[in-house]
């Protein structure tokens, strides 16, 4: 016979000692005390790793760091370059060893591309005159590294010398965290952006209505409110001098409602444009290089304005089967709502004598996200073959650097090196190199086929 002690733990529960360890039953206010005790964590644990005037810093970086990731030199020719040119950022520090903040490093880059070797790849490439590469990172699974995935590229194109824009569409506002954000209320996320597509489309068709003699739609408080909101006056600095952000948080929600209830007063209002036209009608697609939509984990209206707005799809995925499983049934979801819409208002456009209308992707990727080698390569190769050309060849590994990292809700980038092993921050920082890699290569194939796109059609006249 086993003892009790043998038993599996859920053998032997005894109800009645389980009913007097409960408390009483939970009202919804217990909710809110809940909510207050986590708001007040979540500061705590956001504000680690700021400065002790409560705001984030970017660190500086060494010139190990420069010459090693940043600028293609050797800290010799550095050090003679900065002797010989005291006008440009001589860094802090003594000796050999100084530190340069990103600021200084872009000048220096600049310096650099002008009087170095020509063949030296002081700035990274992309054409004048074409607007930014709005990249997405979408996927309806929650935990599969979304929100740090679309965080550590950001900081990556940033330290490559890219101008990006951050945009949060997760009312959980992790993003935003991260990039030490500050968000009092929806109107200062996204939220006015599609407020404001849908009542400009109310002014167009109340004109109409009006001189066809009709009554006009309502126009409320909200759409007044939207129409004096520019779209520039959302985008907010942040501790990275050439990473702005639009923020996020819980009321950003609120748009799930709305949107919908627009929808089904003007049911000729193209909602999956709202975002795509606030970016390109404001101009913002001049003033950046990258324009960076994280997601939530959900395939709502905020999402599908972001695929629809989106160049380039990022699906991060970890190689289990459910994650798998998920990522294929998000692609039949982003199919069968988008071939709706298309099947919808080509109807449409059909019976008008209009051209017909399409969603277009450059590229879409999957990325094998927190993977271990160890454990995962069987499966994380079951996925490559099955997604085939979607896949990244790169997989994200998971590491020590990267969960300490999250601890501090910063991204590797934004940890100084000698916190570490420098082997472990090299190893570390090499997941998201490589990530930034795969990614940047799409970014300069699709940048470079539009430049020739473009100049074939200037020929054409």
């Amino acid at each position: 016979m086993s003892s009790k002690s043998d038993l599996p733990p859920y053998f032997g529960i005894d109800p009645e000692e389980e009913a007097a360890r409960l408390a009483q039953p939970i009202d919804t206010s217990r909710f809110a005390k809940a909510a207050a005790f986590a708001a007040r964590g979540r500061d705590d644990l956001a504000k680690r790793g700021y400065a002790p005037d409560g705001k984030k810093r970017l660190r500086r970086f060494s010139t190990w760091e420069v010459c090693k990731y940043l600028i293609p030199i050797a800290p010799a020719h550095l050090r003679r370059v900065l002797k010989s040119h005291p006008d440009l950022p001589q860094g802090t520090g003594e000796g050999g060893a100084k530190w340069f903040t990103l600021d200084e490093i872009l000048i220096l880059r600049d310096h650099f591309a002008t009087e170095g070797a020509g063949w030296r790849e002081y700035k990274a490439w992309r054409p004048e005159g074409l607007p930014a590469k709005v990249v997405a990172v979408a996927n309806f699974k929650g935990g599969v590294g979304k929100t740090s995935t679309a965080a550590h590229l950001a900081m990556s194109a940033a330290l490559d010398g890219y101008r990006v824009l951050v945009i949060d569409l997760d009312s959980q506002g992790s993003m935003t965290s991260i990039m030490g954000g500050q968000v009092t209320d929806e109107w200062q996320t996204a939220f006015p952006m599609l407020a404001r597509d849908f009542a400009m489309h109310l002014q167009a068709e109340n004109k109409v209505r009006e001189a066809a003699g009709q009554p006009p739609l309502p126009f409320d408080e909200t759409l007044t409110e939207a129409l004096k909101v520019s779209p520039r006056n959302l985008i907010q600095k942040t501790h990275w001098p050439n990473i702005d952000l639009i923020g996020a948080q819980l009321n950003l929600y609120w748009a799930e409602f709305q949107v919908p209830v627009w929808r089904m007063q003007l049911r000729n209002w193209p909602l999956w444009d709202s975002l795509g036209n606030a970016l390109s009608d404001a101009g913002i697609l001049d003033e950046y290089d990258i324009v960076l939509l994280d997601t939530a984990p959900a395939l709502g209206y905020l999402t599908i304005n972001a695929l629809s707005a989106a160049d380039i799809l990022l699906v991060p995925l970890g190689a289990s089967f459910l994650e798998f499983d998920s990522t294929g049934r998000f692609f039949d979801m982003i199919y069968s709502t988008f071939a709706s819409i298309e099947e919808g208002e080509n109807r449409a456009r059909r019976a008008d004598g209009l051209p017909e209308m399409r969603f277009e992707w450059d590229a879409v990727r999957a990325l094998i996200t927190r993977f271990d080698p160890a454990q995962q390569t069987d499966l994380a190769n079951v996925v490559q073959a099955y997604f085939g050309d979607f896949m990244t060849t790169y997989r994200q590994e998971i590491t020590a650097m990267v969960g300490q990292a999250g601890e501090q809700v910063s991204g590797i980038y934004e940890t100084d090196y000698r916190d570490f092993n420098r082997d472990t921050y090299v190893r570390g920082r090499e997941t998201f190199d490589q990530t930034w890699a795969e990614v940047k290569r799409v970014l300069l194939g699709t940048w470079w086929r539009d430049m020739k796109l473009a100049e074939k059609e200037a020929e054409n006249g």
